[in-house]
């Protein structure tokens, strides 16, 4: 290796003419780009504009030397990775331990052996590339682990998921068709009695003492209409069961292989059936009110299922961001909103906004927000992988985009651009 790669330079500190003349001849000899400084200051100031690849460092030199030097750029995160070669003349044990407890990697003794100064800046240069390069390859196994832990984590969910709706939806599905198959001939029969008991009041207008107390005490008039009442809550009751059972049928088509022609607005809204209980009004807050502005979109080729999840996803922390903003005092006066906007653009991508009015994302965790296992919530509230999951379905499954716009105390807007 004769020169550093990336076309870095070494930075000779020295403030001696006679060394740095030696140590530049030898370094220009095998071919090494180079810089020089005469004092620390200097070398430091220079070190803060651009970073060498290695540094040969002066212990002794006018105003701050070289170990105070050492000591300073070792404590700046931006340069304390760079090494240092400490060249000085002193040879004595307690100088070379000051210098390695500060972190230098070497000694250089004065004079100078041309051979040993290139020698040892290149061992030193290699080190350091191996060391970036091993690195890099930590960094990047680690995020495919985390990458994989996070796709198999999304298929386990898909696949309890599939199975636990499907039970559900067997076991909603029979009693429910009972009931609601029931009510149209029950309504028929009451209607058929109601009409009976009328027609015995018109032919026979003066019942007996006890049959006239019998019809008071069950206050048949009101019993007649209330019965009629309580087929109408059982027939609308039955219905939004079947609504809810067709919402969870429809959310949960997350086990197809192959992307399919999708109404979106069907999912937000089988989603927003699913979570239903937690729009709801509670102790601590008012119903959050959802407020819809769809606008006119096509069929889109996706995983529904999966991009159900996505909006799963993102409702649920627009719920969660809203009930910590109620707890913290932060909502104010205002109602708690949600708001979904779908529109199509010039360019044909499908854009959905999902807003709330809740406390907001501080800019410093926006960018780490889709990070696999980083949350803002408590251990007990979420593992950190729900928007990671959400960011891979609509990035890399889908090719489209996940984004955020958020203020503190104002809310949070996820936007989410997918191609038709």
């Amino acid at each position: 290796m004769n020169k550093i790669q990336n076309d870095g330079f070494i930075l000779i500190v020295d403030d001696n003419p006679t060394n740095l003349s030696v140590v530049c001849e030898a370094l220009n000899s095998e071919g090494f780009r180079f810089r020089v400084a005469v004092d620390g200051e200097s070398a430091i100031a220079q070190i803060e504009r651009n970073h060498p690849e290695l540094i040969l460092l002066d212990v002794q030199m006018p105003g701050i030397d070289g170990f105070e030097t050492c000591r300073r750029l070792k404590a700046n995160p931006a340069t304390q990775n760079i090494p240092i070669i400490f060249t000085t003349a002193l040879a004595d044990t307690e100088s070379k331990t000051k210098g390695f407890s500060l972190g230098a990697v070497d000694y250089i003794p004065k004079p100078f052996a041309q051979e040993e100064v290139i020698a040892r800046v290149r061992v030193h240069l290699q080190l350091k590339q191996l060391t970036e390069s091993l690195e890099q390859q930590v960094s990047d196994r680690t995020k495919a682990l985390q990458k994989a832990q996070v796709q198999l984590v999304q298929q386990e969910k898909l696949s309890t998921l599939g199975e636990l709706i499907a039970g559900i939806g067997h076991e909603i599905n029979n009693p429910i068709n009972f009931i609601s198959s029931n009510i149209p001939p029950l309504q028929e029969h009451i209607a058929g009695v109601t009409k009976l008991f009328l027609l015995y009041e018109q032919e026979y207008p003066n019942p007996t003492a006890k049959i006239t107390n019998a019809i008071e005490d069950l206050d048949l008039n009101f019993v007649l209409e209330d019965i009629v009442k309580i087929l109408n809550s059982l027939q609308l009751g039955s219905e939004r069961i079947r609504n809810l059972s067709n919402s969870l049928r429809n959310f949960c088509r997350s086990d197809r292989d192959a992307k399919i022609s999708a109404d979106l607005h069907q999912g937000l809204d089988s989603t927003l059936m699913i979570l239903q209980h937690r729009l709801n009004a509670n102790g601590d807050r008012s119903r959050i009110e959802v407020i819809k502005s769809y606008g006119e979109l096509p069929l889109v080729r996706c995983y529904l299922g999966e991009m159900n999840q996505v909006f799963m996803n993102i409702l649920a922390n627009a719920v969660d961001a809203l009930d910590e903003a109620i707890m913290q005092g932060k909502i104010n006066n205002l109602s708690p909103q949600i708001k979904i906007t779908t529109e199509i653009d010039s360019e044909q991508l499908i854009i959905i906004r999902i807003a709330d009015n809740g406390i907001g994302i501080p800019e410093r965790l926006k960018k780490r927000l889709f990070e696999p296992l980083f949350t803002t919530k408590t251990v007990d509230k979420g593992t950190g992988l729900g928007l990671s999951i959400a960011y891979q379905i609509v990035v890399e499954k889908h090719k489209g985009i996940l984004d955020v716009n958020s203020q503190p105390g104002i809310g949070t807007e996820f936007i989410i651009k997918i191609p038709t």
